[in-house]
């Protein structure tokens, strides 16, 4: 049996997930190792300057674009979206509001209305 002392790590894909950042953007030495729940701590209390340049430009994985853009991860892809971006890309794809993007975001505020009617809904049985 295993210790439950042993330090519990992830891989890479995991780590750059729970930060937020796209793993092939992030350093090789990040990529290459497995990170430790102390050092993923670490990294979150006191990014270094990669992770914070990462953060602020990109190029973000599609959850983070998606959320910038108030859409879905799907309707990313119905937009054609289907690669990282950087945050100058994703100001572009606000600035030209293309048709897909303007119809998503209103598909995404009414998945948002109906989510909270059904949660009111409950509440109140």
């Amino acid at each position: 049996m295993k210790s439950h002392q042993t330090a519990q790590t992830m891989k890479p894909a995991t780590a750059a997930k729970k930060l937020g950042v796209y793993l092939p953007a992030t350093p090789a030495e990040f990529q290459e190792g497995v990170v430790s729940r102390a050092e993923l701590n670490e990294l979150q209390a006191n990014p270094p300057q990669w992770l914070q340049d990462l953060r602020q430009n990109g190029p973000h994985p599609r959850p983070v674009v998606a959320a910038r853009l108030g859409v879905s991860i799907a309707g990313l892809a119905r937009g054609g979206v289907t690669e990282a971006l950087t945050t100058e890309q994703i100001e572009a794809l606000r600035q030209d509001k293309p048709e897909w993007l303007e119809k998503e975001r209103a598909t995404q505020a009414e998945v948002r209305k109906e989510s909270a009617r059904i949660k009111e809904m409950k509440q109140g049985q």
